[in-house]
């Protein structure tokens, strides 16, 4: 009797693990292997749907995607794909993003919101950050970060190619992307560029940049 017990607790537990580890798939979304982007929700569906365009998103992200990704992932704020989100998906692909459309949809139901990551190349996740840079004020025409000025003053300091630029204000470490600022240049090649004339409001604020090598 006391075997028979031992042998039914053994295979009680056994099936409740087997029952755990049946629940893993349901997160492997989550560990993907490969080099991905962070998450992108630079639109809401309230319009005609939730526009994640690749090409939107290089200007407003720049420096944080690959020029050519292999492959997309949507997901809802909730963690739902389009399928199980129920939504008929306009575009969906690594060449031009997501688009969701509102007239799309069935019943005039709209399109959930949806955040979008990309599917890069190994080197490009394989960065190292040079100092932080800051040679101009925009006190004058406005604040001019070119890499080719930045290069020439700090020789050695800044690799030939750089794969990633980013951009920050002085003062309080605000991403050049949440300052609602408009940019002239903002790229890896060739630096950063804030014009005052191009600003609707004010002058261009102070901003430092770095730049993102291959690690060697």
């Amino acid at each position: 009797m006391i075997q028979l017990l031992s042998v039914a607790i053994v295979a009680g537990l056994f099936f409740e693990s087997n029952q755990q580890t049946a629940k893993v798939p349901d997160l492997v979304y989550l560990l993907k292997p490969g080099c991905w982007t962070e998450w992108f929700d630079r639109d809401d569906p309230s319009g005609t749907g939730d526009w994640e365009t690749l090409f939107e998103l290089f200007k407003e992200y720049p420096g944080k995607i690959c020029s050519n990704p292999s492959d997309i992932e949507a997901r809802t704020p909730f963690g739902l794909t389009a399928a199980e989100a129920g939504d008929v998906i306009y575009v969906s692909d690594a060449t031009n993003g997501l688009v969701c459309r509102n007239q799309d949809q069935p019943n005039d139901k709209m399109c959930n919101d949806y955040r979008v990551r990309f599917s890069c190349p190994p080197s490009f996740c394989e960065v190292c950050w040079t100092k932080w840079f800051d040679r101009d004020d925009p006190s004058g025409t406005g604040d001019w970060e070119g890499a080719i000025d930045l290069s020439t003053e700090n020789p050695g300091q800044i690799c030939a190619n750089p794969l990633s630029i980013e951009a920050v204000t002085t003062d309080t470490l605000t991403p050049a992307t949440s300052t609602g600022q408009t940019f002239f240049i903002y790229n890896p090649a060739d630096g950063f560029v804030c014009r005052n004339t191009d600003q609707t409001y004010g002058a261009c604020r102070d901003y430092k940049v770095r730049f993102g090598c291959p690690c060697t």
